[in-house]
């Protein structure tokens, strides 16, 4: 579904990402970690459109998406959620989402999924008639990915979904994504939550200074991660 190749992207002459392969499988969790400067965030920025690659190829469910600008992106079925939820804050709840309606639904499909991301997140229902402005980050948070889900995207780009949400909160935003995943859409998360985001993922990609160094099953990434890091301190002894 989602398919990197040679990827190598950075800011102006400052090289971030460096010779990225990857893959995400239509139904697919993949989790990107790293420390803070690794290039997971460059890295869904780039896919998104926001930053064009020095070189390298991205594609969509075969279609070549490499040159797109982020805002044709959704039309090649792909859709970046960002930190910083990026809503429309003088608009009421329900009219962020109804302008979210990209995909084209009927009425009815489209009542469905108002619904059912009410249903998620009861706190929207209740503010629906409220200004986006007055919701909390958390809560501004669960309206992008609102949005996000009435576009109907082949793959959905998370980066941090945990930022400015309490604790408590992230449970049901993974259980959303993960349903959302059991659909059909591969779900390409950015998250540093590692003991609330390994259980959900399929697979978990380990990013160090813009190149992947290691890649394996999301259920032995910890255990995988912990053994490598020993035969390397291990050599260097």
């Amino acid at each position: 579904m989602l398919r990197i190749s040679g990827l190598s992207a950075g800011y102006g002459t400052v090289p971030v990402l460096r010779n990225i392969d990857l893959q995400a499988a239509a139904g697919e969790i993949l989790l990107i970690v790293g420390e803070n400067g690794a290039g997971k965030s460059t890295l869904l920025r780039t896919l998104g459109g926001l930053i064009r690659p020095s070189s390298g190829a991205i594609s969509v469910d075969g279609t070549d998406v490499t040159s797109v600008p982020a805002e044709r992106m959704p039309s090649h079925g792909l859709r970046l959620v960002l930190d910083g939820h990026r809503i429309f804050p003088e608009l009421t709840v329900l009219d962020n989402l109804r302008i979210c309606n990209t995909a084209g639904m009927s009425a009815a499909a489209f009542r469905s999924s108002i619904d059912r991301i009410f249903d998620v997140f009861p706190i929207l229902a209740e503010k629906r008639r409220q200004p986006a402005r007055d919701l909390s980050g958390g809560q501004q948070q669960m309206l992008a990915l609102g949005q996000a889900f009435l576009a109907k995207p082949k793959v959905l780009l998370c980066d941090e979904p945990s930022t400015g949400l309490a604790q408590a909160l992230m449970p049901l935003i993974l259980k959303f994504l993960t349903d959302w995943a059991k659909e059909g859409t591969a779900v390409v998360i950015v998250e540093q939550h590692l003991r609330i985001a390994l259980p959900v993922a399929d697979r978990a990609v380990l990013l160090e200074r813009g190149e992947i160094v290691f890649e394996g099953k999301a259920d032995t990434f910890a255990a995988d991660i912990a053994e490598r890091n020993a035969r390397i301190a291990a050599a260097s002894a």
